[in-house]
């Protein structure tokens, strides 16, 4: 890859960031994307989740649900993951990965210790309501605007 024309001083470099601390962060889910596995015997759903308020605005974690493999306990974590997922963002039938995304959720999120490979990073726990109730109410006109529905 030819890199001419690339100065270093007039991009800002990435951060290098700790694992959030553990706790619940509102969040939405930005992309969705189906991956195949490492061992090329299924797919999994890897989404990003982006926290929307407080001192951590702006990180992301990521999710992977192994939706389609051949270990049968794989598919029924995931499964009951995205089962929370969707009771909590209030889209309990969805037909494609995108109906889940831009809705906020409230997400338990855990430290993962390092293993001497691995520094330490986080790891998604749970998913609950951002209202601590069930499905989200029925859209509104409002909701149809531009602005996305965290920042409402």
């Amino acid at each position: 890859m030819d890199l001419n024309g690339f100065n270093a001083n007039e991009v800002e470099p990435n951060a290098v960031y700790e694992p959030l601390p553990a706790g619940w962060y509102k969040v939405v889910f930005t992309t969705a994307e189906e991956k195949p596995t490492k061992a090329q015997t299924g797919s999994y759903l890897q989404m990003s989740a982006e926290v929307v308020e407080g001192q951590y605005q702006g990180r992301k974690i990521i999710e992977r649900l192994n939706l389609n493999n051949p270990n049968v306990t794989a598919v029924e974590i995931a499964q009951r993951t995205l089962s929370a997922i969707c009771r909590g963002v209030g889209v309990m039938t969805p037909r494609h990965s995108s109906d889940l995304l831009n809705k906020p959720i409230m997400a338990k999120v855990a430290v993962k210790p390092g293993d001497g490979s691995y520094d330490p990073s986080n790891e998604i726990k749970g998913y609950e309501p951002t209202n601590g109730g069930g499905a989200a109410p029925a859209a509104s006109p409002a909701a149809a605007s531009s602005t996305p529905p965290w920042k409402r």
